[in-house]
């Protein structure tokens, strides 16, 4: 089977290939618009579901995985920051609190699709503005949901706890990836 990764994320590149599989990136095109009424807890798998069915018809010896991740506090999704304010707006609001992360995979081949979430519980120390700023300019977390990356400086420097997956706040469920690819046999 050919494993495709429709994804540009190099986190998510990175995990894969850490995992022990071969893949080709590919693009996929999609709108990435929640339904207004959709519950915080089924974006994720909802986004990585509609990228799924957004790609090309599959060749039978193909199997795609697509995925993506929202990060929410106070019954609201943190997105990727617009710019600058946002980002340290969002960060203001997880600042000494504790939000939570779900990350939607979706694996499809040409009949068959299983789409899971994971969820992690992340608290974060408080954060200065001074600390929000340098944060921003030294790591541009525009690409990411929450403006943040577990794996920068915040991570390591601001995280108190979390439950849950550490690979699932990075972008990338890994246990439910090996799983579910191992478990049906797709590679």
């Amino acid at each position: 089977m050919k494993l495709l990764l429709a994804s540009q994320s190099p986190r998510r590149k990175e995990l894969l290939s850490s995992l022990g599989f071969k893949f080709e990136v590919v693009k996929i095109d999609c709108e990435e618009i929640l339904p207004e009424n959709i519950k915080i807890e089924d974006a994720a798998a909802y986004l990585s579901d509609l990228k799924a069915e957004a790609f090309r018809s599959l060749e039978a010896n193909e199997v795609l995985l697509t995925a993506d991740t929202v990060v929410a506090i106070d019954h609201q999704i943190l997105g990727k920051p617009k710019d600058e304010a946002d980002a340290f707006k969002m960060l203001q609001s997880l600042s000494g609190r504790t939000h939570q992360v779900y990350t939607g995979i979706t694996i499809k081949t040409a009949n068959k699709s299983f789409t899971e979430t994971d969820v992690a519980d992340v608290t974060l120390d408080q954060l200065t503005d001074e600390e929000i700023n340098y944060y921003i300019q030294n790591y541009k977390p525009f690409d990411k949901a929450g403006s943040y990356g577990i794996q920068e400086w915040l991570g390591m420097a601001k995280i108190r706890s979390l439950t849950g997956s550490f690979y699932t706040i990075m972008g990338l469920p890994t246990h439910l990836v090996y799983k579910i690819l191992k478990e049906t046999a797709l590679i």
